[in-house]
This record gives C-alpha cells, sequence and structure tokens, in this order.
C-alpha cells in the first residue's frame, strides 16, 4: 500500500495519506488570540487541507482536540459547533495537555476519509 506524504520534512509532514484516509494535526497560526479564534483558525487549516486532498468536514472520521488550559473547553465547543457539519460530527476526544509552544491554546489532530 501506498503512503503519500504532504510537504515533507525532516520532523513531520503536513498530513500523510494512506489507505485513502488522510492524517493531520493543524496548529493555530494566529498565537495572540483566544482560544475562540485559535480554534477558528485551526479548523479553518484543516478544511483547507482537507479540500486540497479531494475531501472535506463531513468526512472527518477521527478528532483529538488539545487544550492548554481547561477553562478554554467552552469557547473551543462554539467554534467547533459552529463549524462542525450537523449530522457527520466524528468521533472526537478533547483532552488538556502541555503543548510545546506556550502560546498555543489549542491543537486539533484529524483523521479523514478522501
Amino acid at each position: 500500500m501506498t503512503i503519500v506524504r504532504i510537504k515533507p520534512e525532516a520532523r513531520w509532514s503536513d498530513a500523510v495519506i494512506h489507505n485513502q484516509t488522510l492524517y493531520y494535526t493543524g496548529v493555530p497560526e494566529n498565537l495572540d488570540a483566544d482560544a475562540y479564534a485559535q480554534t477558528v483558525n485551526t479548523l479553518a487549516q484543516i478544511e483547507t487541507v482537507l479540500k486540497e486532498q479531494g475531501s472535506d468536514k463531513s468526512r472527518i472520521l477521527d478528532a483529538t482536540i488539545f487544550l492548554t488550559d481547561k477553562a478554554d473547553f467552552a469557547a473551543m465547543n462554539r467554534a467547533w459547533d459552529e463549524w462542525v457539519v450537523a449530522g457527520h460530527a466524528p468521533v472526537r476526544c478533547t483532552v488538556q495537555a502541555g503543548l510545546m509552544n506556550p502560546r498555543y491554546r489549542v491543537e486539533i489532530k484529524i483523521i479523514a476519509a478522501l
């Protein structure tokens, strides 16, 4: 089976495709923003990557959301609820984690069908 690595670098690839399944992790670019805005930014990145690979957010199978502060859970959920496709919500878990960049409030990892 073929593994396709999208924009591979020494330490990671932007995305990986295997067996018609896309794997991607998004981090915010707006590092001075609050959790809501960082989530909106990260979800927009996810949507762009999915579209570039011929998929869309209705085809997300699994999402793992990492938050640095559990107090941001409601703000993240507000952004998520505005974005997710009704009737097509993926399996999802949210965990509190110490992310490597102290300015990240959120990081989102998804698995999606192509």
